[in-house]
């Protein structure tokens, strides 16, 4: 089979640094013989060589709270150059790897930054993978010698399989049968680079999935997608609503929130619908993704369901930006592959304050008034709480 030929080729050419890698103890990914595979997705870490230290420590205590058999890193890995932390880690004022003009420079501080966030993860000795950001471009960082830096950690299972022609890094995982090489579930793993996937890297992910459905007797084996940037579908989710309503967001002058038929969560912006992707009519039309996780808005902890596909928006872990600050986590059972759980977690308090700790999101529909009186009271306070997040992002 395909995968089997790919782990073996890395093996052969891992010393090489030629763009595979793989976990050390482990070739293939499995259901444990609980029946279960716990998947961690952590985004936007966004930091350079003088991390943040919540950002570790969130990085951390959701790999203790959550035991995942899998984490996946959805982009933003570090933060290209930007001024504005003041106090999160041990170079305050400064925030990027990027050194303008001296690429080596920049690739070492990179590589520093990496090896805080990896070396947690490897410590623990569990696999994790990487669907790259669009700050990870923006540094200036080549995919091959990403791919490299990927490659020195043995539990990485990142390569490269679509073979575009702008080098991004697009791959897939299958997660095997318990007691058996049957190949259960699927996970994919796309490059939005700076803004999206593009048709070359559809072409692959539509060749590949193909290929998956024919080994598995004809019926599209089931997935879920991670990438950075997300499809404009994800707007689909939301409703257009009157400034006073609860839950408002203002875009281009109209107010949208979270329809709360088909979506939950947590939004502090808002994104407009009726798109339709071409992504997203590929994922449809080959029938296989059952859901689809983001990152890149730092700020955004929802989900919701469009045209039978799930969409997730999963918080950001820059603790230089403002929060909310969280990860997602899935878990999915070897006998009802469809109906996995996908729960959100925040990060509260701080390393600081002595009480950093993981809390569950509740996610409930908005509050839906019983008289005139509560909701117009409510609406006064949705207004100055939409003129508070207006503020806060321009300050941000």
């Amino acid at each position: 089979m395909k995968k089997i030929i790919s782990i073996l080729l890395s093996v052969l050419m891992l010393t090489s640094f030629s763009g595979l890698a793989f976990a050390g103890s482990e070739d293939v990914l499995r259901f444990n013989s609980d029946g279960k595979f716990t998947i961690l997705q952590i985004s936007d870490t966004q930091d350079d060589h003088y991390p943040a230290h919540d950002m570790l420590n969130l990085v951390k205590i959701s790999i203790e709270q959550t035991d995942p058999d899998l984490i996946v890193f959805t982009g933003d890995t570090v933060e290209d150059s930007r001024i504005g932390d003041i106090g999160i880690d041990g170079e305050s004022g400064r925030e990027g790897v990027e050194v303008d003009g001296d690429y080596e420079a920049t690739l070492e501080n990179t590589q520093t930054a990496c090896a805080a966030i990896f070396g947690i993860v490897e410590e623990k000795g569990i696999p994790f993978a990487i669907a790259q950001g669009n700050n990870d471009y923006a540094c200036g960082v080549k995919n091959e010698d990403w791919l490299k830096i990927y490659s020195s950690y043995k539990n990485a299972l990142v390569w490269d399989e679509s073979n575009d022609e702008g080098g991004a890094i697009d791959y897939n995982l299958e997660i095997k049968a318990s007691d058996s090489d049957e190949t259960v579930f699927n996970i994919w793993l796309m490059d939005t680079a700076r803004d999206s996937v593009k048709a070359d890297q559809l072409e692959w992910y539509k060749t590949e999935s193909v290929a998956l459905k024919e080994a598995n007797g004809g019926e599209p084996v089931p997935s879920i997608l991670f990438q950075h940037i997300p499809v404009s579908d994800i707007g689909n989710l939301f409703e257009e609503c009157n400034f006073w309503d609860e839950g408002a967001r203002i875009v281009d002058g109209k107010c949208y929130r979270l329809n709360k038929e088909i979506a939950n969560g947590y939004n502090a912006s808002a994104s407009v619908p009726g798109s339709e992707d071409v992504q997203f009519k590929a994922w449809t039309e080959c029938g296989d993704v059952m859901g689809a996780y983001f990152g890149h808005w730092h700020t955004e902890g929802y989900t919701g369901t469009w045209k039978g596909i799930e969409l997730g928006m999963t918080y950001g872990a820059e603790f230089a930006k403002p929060g909310p600050y969280g990860v997602r986590v899935f878990t999915v059972y070897e006998d009802d592959v469809k109906n996995f759980d996908n729960e959100l977690y925040t990060y509260e308090g701080s390393i600081r304050n002595g009480d950093a700790r993981l809390e569950l999101q509740v996610d409930q529909p908005y509050k839906v008034y019983d008289n005139f009186i509560e909701e117009f009271i409510a609406g006064i306070s949705n207004t100055f709480n939409l003129i508070f997040i207006k503020i806060k992002s321009l300050l941000a």
